[in-house]
């Protein structure tokens, strides 16, 4: 699981430090975050798999953050575990109202938030599947390594993470200001036209075997991953 992320939305250090050390100790990669700013940022640097959000937080109460994660378009699919000392059944259903996926109370194990987590993962991310599958054309996840029809495929680092965003999200058009995130990060500064850059390099070692026409440009608006012509 040493490829998943996860995020600590939680303002008490000593609460952050525990579950971080605990989640590596299970094999995740662990980002922390102090109040909604942090996070905020985290994501946009970042990009987690996942975020652990405390309901009790000093600028924007994690209800709240979770709301305006899943109202917006790039961050809605993130899956977001609420962390509460508030026990009472109202506040359970506020917290799973706001678009949080499950919700733990405090004090929790170790056990039961990783099993929480793994459960999350399991039904809100198949792209966490190892293996990816369009009529033949084939990503392996564990092994990074692109196949069409069975025969290797050849590429570089940067056109396999769009190639793995494409097929983790097809049928939908991004913008190349919605690749540059999901893809490069927001801290990195990338222009327009290295995306389309990446874009060519992709679709030249996709044409060989034909799958350079599921990588579509959409005029006016971006690119989108798709089997339909």
């Amino acid at each position: 699981m040493s490829d998943i992320s996860i995020l600590v939305v939680d303002d008490e250090k000593a609460i952050r430090d525990m579950i971080a050390q605990s989640l590596r100790r299970e094999g995740f990669s662990v980002i922390t975050a102090a109040d909604a700013s942090e996070a905020k940022a985290a994501i946009v640097n970042q990009r987690p798999d996942l975020i652990l959000l405390d309901w009790m937080l000093p600028d924007v109460s994690g209800i709240e953050l979770a709301r305006q994660w899943k109202r917006d378009e790039m961050t809605r699919e993130l899956p977001v575990i609420m962390l509460t000392a508030r026990v009472d059944e109202d506040d359970k259903i506020r917290g799973l109202e706001s678009g949080a996926d499950d919700y733990v109370t405090k004090p929790f194990s170790p056990r039961e938030l990783s099993a929480r987590i793994h459960a999350v993962l399991r039904r809100i991310q198949p792209e966490h599947e190892t293996r990816l599958n369009v009529e033949g054309l084939e990503l392996d996840m564990g092994g990074q390594r692109i196949s069409a029809n069975g025969a290797a495929i050849e590429m570089g680092p940067t056109e396999y993470k769009i190639l793995q965003f494409f097929m983790t999200h097809p049928e939908r058009v991004y913008s190349r200001d919605q690749l540059i995130d999901r893809v490069w990060g927001g801290n990195v500064y990338i222009e327009d036209r290295t995306v389309d850059v990446h874009i060519r390099r992709l679709r030249k070692a996709l044409s060989p075997s034909g799958f350079d026409r599921f990588v579509q440009t959409v005029r006016g608006s971006g690119y989108r991953f798709s089997s339909q012509v």
